[in-house]
């Protein structure tokens, strides 16, 4: 079926995608990219602009809540456990970069667990891996689509993944590998 526009195509395919077109490779990337999110983000919970963001956003209640990072037995809403769960991972800017420049893994996986932990039914593992990466796609193509963004210098990059997230050449591991053409997943 032809679509009509970008937008269309680019949600079809998408809203298409499940966990059984995740490859080996694009799992294990995607774990590597979680705990090492994970551990900025513990790191990021020992920062002022942190526990500024914390003070603010305990004054919020809510039915569901999720846990804050590096706090045992704190829980917040579901978006202010995200907001300061992002901002410790962006806090210590050591989390992960490409160009143009944007930080994947945290503006993705901060919401992706506080939403997870507040749903009625838990997601499976692989289930947050498939999200985790629709995410990061999504990101990235938006990114691409952006005519701000080709005007930010490659100079401000931080960090660079051993792997390029680039999405529209054909290194793309969710592109590429992660939707897979008959191939085995591990968990």
């Amino acid at each position: 079926m032809i679509r009509k526009g970008v937008t269309e195509s680019f949600g079809a395919a998408i809203s298409g995608l499940s966990a059984a077109d995740l490859t080996d490779t694009v799992v294990r990337r995607s774990k590597r990219m979680v705990l090492d999110t994970l551990g900025v983000g513990l790191l990021g919970t020992t920062t002022p602009v942190f526990n500024t963001a914390l003070q603010y956003s305990k004054r919020y209640r809510a039915l569901e809540n999720s846990r804050v990072w590096g706090r045992p037995g704190l829980s917040l809403p579901p978006q202010y456990a995200s907001f300061v769960n992002g901002i410790a991972v962006h806090s210590m800017d050591f989390d992960d970069t490409w160009h143009p420049a944007t930080h994947p893994s945290g503006t993705v996986l901060a919401p992706l667990l506080a939403l997870a932990e507040a749903l009625p039914r838990k997601p499976s593992g692989l289930e947050l891996l498939l999200a985790f990466n629709v995410g990061v796609e999504v990101q990235g193509r938006l990114m691409r689509f952006s005519e701000e963004a080709r005007n930010i210098p490659k100079r401000y990059v931080a960090w660079q993944p051993d792997f390029s997230f680039d999405f529209i050449r054909s290194e793309n591991p969710v592109v590429t590998q992660g939707l897979r053409a008959g191939g085995q997943r591990k968990m």
